[in-house]
């Protein structure tokens, strides 16, 4: 395997599967399936998801809802997908731990970072929830944060488009995918990869990014064993 430990980056939206809202569970236990396939090869994994399916913040702000409060509650959905996430893991017989910025003891632990550590060198995957605890961070944001601070090996953004494009590929059949491009290379071109604090937090130490088609089958364990998928962003 070309990765010891990884962050697994997934967005809630991802989670809706056909659905307008809420979690697919077959969506959800396709996912599971995914991630057992890495786990089975000995991979440490770490799993951020976000809550946009449930709740998003910046869109409840945008209708006159404080902005603060808006981001708790989109962290609380975060902890939603998170749980349901966890169920489905446990379903195919892989140990898990959920770990909150929030404290919300009777569901899962607080976020502690060598308790963290100590459960990936157990082999149990372990789901970051609520963000970074903070309002005004993106879960991109934590995501990062979360894989520098376990000394992750890379950064896996699991999206539904298969990697990093020149313009938007659902509007321009023309776009050009990338194979690798640069940190550098990313900002001079504009390039939307992840908000700016989270590309910024991932640059500055020196962790590289894959972006990928979660949805196509086979993809993580590809990634996993060094195959040439999605878009590598790297120094």
């Amino acid at each position: 395997m070309k990765y010891k430990r990884i962050l697994l980056k997934l967005s809630g939206e991802a989670l809706m599967g056909d659905r307008q809202y809420g979690i697919d569970p077959v969506r959800l236990a396709e996912y599971a399936e995914e991630i057992k396939k890495i786990h089975d090869k000995g991979i440490e994994i770490a799993i951020v998801i976000g809550g946009g399916n449930i709740f998003r913040g910046v869109a409840g702000a945008s209708n006159g809802m404080d902005r603060v409060q808006g981001d708790y509650m989109g962290m609380l959905a975060t902890v939603i997908n998170g749980m349901a996430l966890q169920g489905a893991l446990e379903d195919k017989g892989m140990l898990t731990r959920l770990q909150t910025a929030l404290k919300i003891e009777a569901i899962a632990e607080p976020y502690i970072k060598r308790r963290a550590v100590r459960h990936l060198e157990k082999g149990r995957i372990v789901i970051f929830g609520a963000g970074t605890g903070n309002p005004y961070f993106t879960t991109d944001t934590a995501a990062v944060l979360r894989g520098v601070e376990i000394h992750a090996d890379v950064i896996l953004k699991g999206t539904r488009v298969d990697g990093v494009y020149d313009c938007d590929p659902e509007k321009n059949a023309d776009a050009v995918k990338f194979d690798f491009i640069s940190f550098d290379d990313v900002i001079k071109k504009g390039l939307n990869v992840m908000d700016s604090t989270a590309f910024t937090l991932s640059q500055e130490n020196k962790l590289p990014i894959v972006i990928f088609d979660m949805n196509k089958q086979g993809n993580l364990l590809k990634i996993c064993e060094g195959k040439n998928i999605g878009t590598v962003v790297n120094i």
